[in-house]
């Protein structure tokens, strides 16, 4: 290996080399370029795991003849048009690039090309930045990441300078001719930002490279810290939010020292006068006080003497200094660099439209202030959609989304309200304009930012089809953004009828009251009423509806309401088909016998119900046929054959994963309408939501991969808030409604519920037994792959669990129970206290197993009565022990299995709700809760979850509250997560601490 080359590409370290030739080299490789084998060696003899850079085969332009490049050592001075060679090479990481560039620095035998050598000093000044401490932390890109960044200095901005200036050919072999105006930033500037921060982690640790954190510190500084220090720089959203300003004004502050700033306010040109033509944009140069950013002048009246006390003395070379640097980022302040007093950068509309669409950001990025004008960002033309429909059609049989409605699109600008559309030669105008690919345009003396190829596929609409026929799902799609009908963003939408009420108010829409029907028996609450109402009015449009309002506010009664109503006056519509999870299929048989004892109801379950013939006679007398999502999917062919109005899912969260067999069935049953009624319509992810929608209106999100990737994936990483959560929100508003009972406008009578931990401790066997299982885990994790890992992981976890129950859980011996566990000790205490003034309790484990040795127990050493409900209860039972406890005078206790008890129970007798061991899904645990808190209930009810500490149970469930880094996204999966955990943070999440053992 004769020559060592390098080059900073996308954030890695490419490195190749010059060796011996090779005649069987293919076409276009570089005939003597070292092979992969070779350069592993030498990254292995340098101190770097020749396993960790990737191999790579980049295109270098290089100087030569067409059979092969020239060889660095060539003596031949003869200029040559560089020409595409593919090279073998290796991608080191940042970190791995610093430990090279420290190896290099010592006497070799190898030989570095002049790019590489150029790395080094680049390198070399990142070292003294991280010496003299001249860095700074920060936080980039998305998901934030932790940075050291170089300290913005006037000395480092002469030796980057200097840098840039010395920056020879080969560091830029591998940039498009484009790029290479831009080779100070990305040869220079971003080896130098990487390179700083890997240099300032490894002297961090004191070793050779960064180590991985132990803990997951409390406070958002301390975690910031870990992140600066360790190999996982991802920071949780929470922290980031915390920390975001005051590292701004941190940077702020050491970059300006109390000093005024340099600040870029671009100018829209001048009106053009009769005997002027085109006047110039114009980008002025301002100064800006660091301390009060209200102050600021123009730098022009700087260079003439005027200004305010808060200048300092130093303010022109400051600003020649930042601009100086400015120019780095946007190389065309260069030409304004030799002037004496350079006030300001004129160019023309390409000028500023290449300024807008790319250096204002880089500008921004390095931590200069750019004002641009206000409609910068904004799309600066949308379109007016008219809807108008045909008179609906009279009777029951209502509308249908395959109808056709008549729409027209109109072109408008983006600003001032009730603005007449553009004429049809402002369209033309704008035609030739997108035909030249301009992207900052003049209409009626205002300019503003468009997308040419946009704007050009809009004027194709128009031209085609400004006046037409859509499918009326079709025109609802287009109006709220979905479809991909319309090239612009649909800023306004007249439409008549029931389709303009939805689509001015969405889901707040104030359709028709319905009142209490007659033949309801009971009375509406007006949250009910309104829901009721808003049901019929989204039926009445062939639309379906998502009933998402929190466990206990009576989505059953606000459906069968509607039932009622449709069927108070004139014919009746046909069947619903009331989809629902087993066990709740008693709850609606009754519900409707209790509120709307007018309804035919037909229970379509078990091994005798009827088909075929006898079936379809059932149906056709039918008002309801409640059925199971089983039935569903084992009967789908015969049910698709019937003439159902209208399909309703309960519990719809149970159509979350949309492949599997019975949502697929669901969605198969064809009705005129659709309803889904859940209390959770997200648990994990916004799939879960598209999913739902899907069933309630097919199509209308389009695919799940299209909502996933241009929707879903923007508003989940923002946290809940940005324009991809309003984005959601926009598309689903019309079609989901969701009440909550905490929000006392909805509902003033519920009473409080108060949640709590209770902290448990480990008994010496418990903690004995904990111990040995990690320890066992440790050691089978050094053997497993990966399938092995996943579930050594789940079944490590499982276990744990069980031992924080109870030594007799996890060996399953049968053993006594008394005295042996910490939290059995606690969970008798709550229980005593709850029975001896009198309440009642629920106890939700998810361990059936461990259930049945806690019923028989409880109930000798409290002497109340403790049933138990699992998922083998039969549905007979299931309702006796619901009636029992309900009516039942006096203390009781109900255990129960978290997922059994997850849905279709009413337990409001009880006050006290107990969480034995957790499931670390709150949407989970929450469903059990709502078991107690609905509405019905007249007491306060008290929630507690016990966790033991220092186990896995406290660090999980400190995980879940503090939304960390490991565990923000997906730790409502339940515990499949973990199984994605590295070896350092399952240690660490399993870890046994001293303070979890009693006394």
């Amino acid at each position: 290996m004769r020559v060592l080359h390098g080059v900073w590409s996308g954030g890695t370290l490419t490195i190749w080399a010059e060796g011996e030739a090779h005649a069987d080299r293919p076409p276009g490789v570089h005939p003597f370029a070292a092979g992969l084998p070779d350069l592993r060696d030498l990254v292995d003899s340098l101190g770097i795991d020749p396993s960790s850079p990737a191999a790579t085969e980049p295109t270098l332009f290089l100087p030569g003849g067409a059979e092969a490049p020239a060889r660095s050592d060539s003596t031949d001075t003869t200029p040559s048009e560089p020409r595409p060679w593919r090279v073998p090479a290796l991608e080191l990481s940042p970190a791995d690039a610093d430990l090279l560039l420290c190896a290099l620095t010592n006497p070799s035998s190898v030989a570095l090309g002049p790019a590489l050598a150029h790395l080094g000093a680049v390198h070399a000044f990142a070292e003294r930045l991280v010496g003299a401490g001249c860095v700074l932390p920060d936080l980039v890109g998305a998901p934030p990441r932790a940075r050291w960044r170089p300290a913005p200095s006037d000395t480092a901005e002469e030796h980057l300078a200097a840098l840039s200036a010395t920056l020879p050919p080969a560091a830029t072999a591998h940039l498009t001719a484009r790029d290479r105006a831009d080779a100070d930033r990305l040869c220079v500037l971003a080896p130098l930002e990487l390179l700083t921060d890997a240099v300032a982690r490894r002297l961090s640790t004191g070793r050779g490279r960064p180590s991985e954190t132990e803990d997951v510190p409390p406070s958002p500084e301390a975690r910031l810290a870990a992140a600066l220090t360790g190999s996982r720089t991802r920071v949780d959203e929470e922290t980031a939010a915390a920390l975001r300003g005051p590292l701004r004004e941190w940077r702020s502050r050491v970059r300006g020292a109390g000093r005024a700033r340099l600040l870029f306010v671009l100018r829209e040109p001048e009106p053009e006068g009769p005997r002027h033509g085109p006047r110039p944009w114009t980008l002025e140069f301002w100064v800006r006080s660091t301390t009060d950013p209200g102050l600021r002048l123009p730098l022009e009246q700087v260079w003439s003497g005027e200004g305010g006390a808060w200048l300092p003395e130093d303010v022109a070379s400051t600003a020649l200094a930042d601009l100086r640097r400015a120019a780095r980022h946007y190389p065309a302040l260069g030409r304004v660099l030799g002037a004496l007093a350079p006030d300001r950068l004129t160019m023309d509309t390409l000028g500023a439209q290449d300024f807008v669409g790319t250096h204002a950001a880089r500008l921004a990025a390095a931590g200069f202030s750019v004002v641009l004008p206000e409609w910068s960002g904004r799309d600066g033309l949308g379109l007016r959609m008219t809807v108008d429909e045909p008179p609906k059609r009279r009777g029951r049989g209502g509308v249908s989304p395959s109808d056709l409605v008549d729409v027209s699109f109109e072109a408008l600008l983006n600003g001032p309200e009730n603005e007449a559309p553009l004429t049809g030669e402002e369209l033309a105008e704008l035609a030739e304009l997108a035909r030249l690919k301009r992207s900052l345009v003049r209409v009626r003396g205002r300019w503003m930012e468009v997308d040419p190829e946009s704007v050009a596929s809009a004027l194709e609409l128009m031209r085609r089809s400004g006046r037409g026929r859509m499918r009326r799902d079709e025109a609802l799609r287009t109006a709220i953004g979905v479809a991909e009908t319309a090239p612009l963003p649909v800023t306004d939408v007249v439409a008549d009828g029931p389709l303009g009420a939805l689509l001015d108010g969405g889901a707040k829409a104030e359709p028709r009251p319905m009142g209490t029907p007659a033949g309801f028996e009971g009375s509406l609450r007006p949250y009910q009423d309104r829901g009721a109402s808003w049901l019929r009015f989204l039926g009445e449009l062939g639309l379906g509806a998502v009933l998402a309002d929190d466990m206990g506010l009576g989505k059953t009664v606000q459906l069968l309401a509607l039932l009622t109503d449709e069927r108070a006056d004139g014919p009746a519509p046909g069947p619903t088909l009331l989809v629902c999870p087993v066990s709740l299929v008693g709850n609606w048989r009754r519900e409707a016998e209790r509120f709307a004892p007018g309804l035919r109801v037909h229970v379509q379950h078990g091994p005798d119900r009827p088909s075929g013939n006898a079936l379809a006679r059932i149906v056709g007398h039918c008002d309801l046929v409640v059925t199971t999502y089983g039935v569903v999917a084992r009967d789908a062919e015969e049910l698709s054959g019937m003439p159902w109005h209208r399909v309703v899912c309960d519990e719809a969260q149970a159509l979350k994963n949309h492949d599997t067999r019975q949502a697929r069935a669901v969605r198969s049953l064809p009705a005129a309408t659709r309803i889904a009624l859940t209390g959770t319509p997200v648990e994990n992810n916004l799939g879960e939501l598209w999913s739902v929608m899907e069933f309630a209106n097919p199509g209308l999100l389009g695919t799940s991969a299209d909502f996933q990737r241009t929707v879903a994936d923007r508003a989940e990483a923002e946290g809940g808030e940005g324009e991809g959560t309003d984005l959601v929100r926009r598309l689903t508003g019309p079609f989901v409604l969701r009440r909550l009972k905490t929000d006392r406008s909805i509902i003033a009578d519920l009473p409080d519920k108060h949640q709590m931990r209770t902290w448990c401790t480990l008994t010496p066997e418990q903690a004995s037994l904990y111990k040995a299982v990690v320890d066992e885990m440790g050691e089978r994790m050094a053997e497993a792959d990966e399938k092995e890992r996943k579930g050594l992981v789940l079944a490590t976890m499982s276990r744990l669990k069980q031992i924080c129950n109870h030594p007799a859980q996890f060996l399953g011996d049968g053993s006594a129970l008394a005295g042996r566990s910490g939290k059995l000790e606690r969970l008798e205490s709550i229980l005593g206290e709850a029975v001896a003034e009198g309440d009642k309790a629920l106890c939700f484990t998810q361990y059936a197993r461990w259930g049945e040795r806690l019923t028989p127990y409880l109930r000798s050493r409290l002497g109340v009565p403790v049933l138990w409900l699992h998922g083998g209860t039969s549905r007979v039972d299931r309702e006796r022990m619901t009636e029992r406890f309900q009516t039942m005078a006096g203390p009781a206790v109900f255990l129960l299995s978290l997922k059994a008890a997850g849905t279709g129970l009413n337990l409001t007798a009880a006050n006290h709700v107990v969480h034995v061991d957790r499931w670390w899904n709150p949407a989970v645990e929450n469903q059990a809760t709502d078991r107690a808190f609905r509405i019905g209930q007249r007491r306060d009810v008290q929630v507690r979850k016990m966790v033991c500490v220092g186990t896995v149970e406290e660090r999980v469930d400190e995980m879940i509250e503090r939304k960390s880094a490991l565990a923000d996204g997906v730790v409502t999966t339940g515990e499949q997560w973990l199984s994605g955990l590295s070896v350092e943070d399952l240690r660490e999440v399993v870890r046994l601490a001293p303070e979890a053992v009693a006394g």
